[in-house]
């Protein structure tokens, strides 16, 4: 049976980023290297990522989470916890300073990050849910580092790729703060037209 390219990509993609995947000739090998072990995969089996509504794919990346070798991709958050993560997120940088929250950051948000990336639709959905939960909150009131935040951290929670950006404007002087992700930013990276160069990005675990 020829092996199907899509189905190996796949299969790669729900992979934790210590496994690496090698083409055999029966199939592949899966090597973990957190656990210096060795599984091996049949075309066969491979064959059955292509299809992500198969009963047989589910099973099989069931087996591979059991198996510590991939990680179940978690929910979007809920409307409700964005608006509680907002306004906490607020709290604490209030309470203890922007640079602290920032080096607490590898504690909120793991460095693991899945294969495949956060789709534009799904940050644009929590850029909604933020902005809304921030302009309706005289608490929070429109506050560009707390939106950052959350959105960087509940990403990052999901395992997914985004980036958390501080940055400087000159004339008049003033500091703004954003995450991007899939050419999505959290709030928009240049308000009123303003733009700002960035100073400190952060890409993940607070590093």
């Amino acid at each position: 049976m020829a092996e199907n390219p899509d189905a190996l990509v796949a299969m790669e993609r729900i992979l934790s980023p210590h496994c690496r995947v090698t083409r055999t000739s029966g199939g592949a090998l899966i090597a973990d290297w957190k656990r210096t072990r060795f599984l091996g995969m049949a075309t066969a089996d491979i064959q059955k990522f292509a299809d992500e509504s198969s009963t047989e794919r589910t099973e099989l990346v069931t087996g591979l989470i059991r198996a510590g070798c991939a990680a179940g991709r978690q929910k979007e958050h809920s409307n409700v916890a964005v608006g509680l993560w907002l306004r906490g997120v607020h709290l604490l940088i209030r309470t203890i300073g922007f640079g602290r929250v920032l080096r607490l950051l590898s504690l909120a948000a793991p460095d693991y990050a899945r294969a495949d990336p956060a789709s534009a639709e799904d940050v644009a959905r929590l850029k909604r849910a933020v902005q809304s939960h921030s302009r309706r909150s005289w608490f929070v009131n429109d506050d560009c580092k707390a939106e950052a935040v959350t959105a960087f951290v509940l990403l990052r929670r999901r395992g997914l790729k985004a980036v958390l950006h501080v940055g400087v404007r000159e004339h008049p002087f003033a500091l703004h703060a954003w995450m991007s992700s899939s050419g999505v930013c959290i709030p928009d990276a240049d308000p009123r037209g303003h733009a700002f160069t960035p100073v400190l990005s952060i890409n993940g675990g607070g590093q």
